[in-house]
């Protein structure tokens, strides 16, 4: 091992970056033990103290000796428990050089759980050069003291609870950001965004469904958002990927700028009010891969099924279609308005080459069965038809079997392109 070149040895211990590896490769030699100066990561996994003897060194000692060892040290990983004090003994040592950071928070139990949390935020602040910060369950309770991250590019947070002005401080701090990710976040009510440099948005809500967004950057590219159902992104020149659900409430009002640049466009939820519903599919005629799947329409605690919508005008507003993937309610609302014969010499959709149908019920067998027809004539490039029943219609509707044997005929004349899945 000590005949080793040195660009291969450098190589091996790139890749090097557990702890328990790290401290392995001290022992094979002691010119091993000299280069694992020179690793860049160090990752310390949420067990990797689980052995060690009782009365001995201490785990955070282990972390702050592994860590001094290091010239420069760019990433740092900790999953394994640590107290404030340790984690700011550590950033002391590191935070000339620290890059990326990435600490699991919700690993102190008992009553010194809040306190110990809100210090070991506040030692963030420390670490001045990072450019990307990622923590797992955090409890805000009181905004962190952070001077401005000036090179903070990626920040997510995972399991966070905190309330709306925690949140404001919070990106106040982290204005240069381009990447901005909070996942099961509890408290808020009203979030408000304003970052002149976010590009990729994602946002899942905690709660009842009642939060509201509002979102202010004029270069965003992509917005996935989950738990809101007021959502205002009025700068939307660059947005090309669009993501809105809700599991709880409903989404009652959005207002988007200009979504020309739009190319994937998702709706998911129980429920949502028709005008938002229609106001998306208005504004989205550019979109080339559509996902719709809610099953509901109605204000307040209505449930109602979608009004009928033209096949005709619907695809004839939406040309640059290729993917639609669409469910239960969506499908039955389509409908030919006009006699389909009339249209053969003018009627196309020109770009659609994969559709996913999720069927829920057999009411309307026929009208639906026409939709499909129109899809699979008028769809000059289509490649794909899937056709999905859902497992519940069969337990729900008697004239199910009917409507099912019609589905396999279709798809056993159109084989080539119509598959079904169960």
């Amino acid at each position: 091992m000590e005949s080793l070149p040195d660009e291969i040895l450098e190589h091996i211990l790139f890749h090097v970056i557990d702890a328990s590896e790290v401290a392995a490769c001290n022992c094979v030699s002691k010119r091993w033990k000299d280069s694992t100066s020179s690793i860049k990561t160090l990752y310390f996994s949420h067990d990797c103290f689980e052995n060690l003897p009782t009365g001995g060194e201490s785990s955070e000692s282990i972390v702050e000796r592994m860590i001094s060892r290091v010239v420069q040290l760019e990433k740092l990983i900790v999953y394994s428990p640590f107290s404030a004090a340790g984690l700011a003994s550590w950033l002391s040592i590191v935070s000339h050089s620290l890059r990326h950071l990435e600490l699991r928070m919700d690993n102190v139990a008992g009553d010194q759980s809040f306190h110990e949390n809100q210090s070991k935020l506040d030692c963030i602040g420390v670490a001045r050069n990072l450019e990307s910060l990622k923590l797992w369950g955090v409890l805000m309770m009181l905004s962190p003291k952070w001077d401005v991250f000036q090179s903070l590019k990626n920040l997510e947070i995972v399991d966070v609870q905190l309330e709306d002005a925690m949140l404001n401080s919070m990106l106040q701090s982290c204005p240069f950001i381009t990447k901005l990710i909070l996942l099961s976040c509890k408290g808020v009510q009203s979030i408000s965004i304003d970052l002149a440099y976010l590009q990729e948005c994602k946002l899942d809500i905690y709660g009842m469904g009642n939060c509201s967004l509002s979102l202010i950057s004029p270069v965003i590219e992509s917005l996935e958002v989950q738990g809101c159902s007021l959502i205002r992104v009025p700068q939307t020149k660059h947005l090309r990927n669009l993501s809105i659900s809700i599991k709880a409430g409903r989404v009652y009002m959005v207002d988007f700028g200009n979504l020309s640049a739009l190319k994937f466009l998702t709706m998911r939820g129980i429920c949502w009010c028709w005008e938002a519903i229609y106001k998306m599919l208005k504004l989205a005629s550019e979109v080339t891969h559509l996902y719709m799947k809610v099953e509901f329409t109605g204000d307040f605690e209505d449930l109602r099924p979608f009004p009928e919508l033209d096949l005709v005008d619907f695809f004839n507003s939406h040309q640059k279609l290729q993917k639609f993937d669409i469910h239960g309610a969506m499908f039955a609302a389509l409908r030919q308005r006009y006699c389909v014969r009339y249209l053969q010499s003018r009627f196309v959709i020109p770009c659609l080459e994969e559709v996913v149908i999720t069927v829920r019920s057999p009411l309307n067998a026929t009208r639906k069965m026409g939709t499909l027809d129109c899809l699979l004539k008028y769809s000059k490039n289509l490649r794909i038809m899937v056709i999905r029943p859902a497992p519940m219609m069969k337990s729900i509707q008697s004239n199910a079997d009917e409507f099912f044997e019609k589905i396999c005929c279709f798809a056993y004349k159109n084989q080539s392109i119509v598959r079904i899945e169960l």
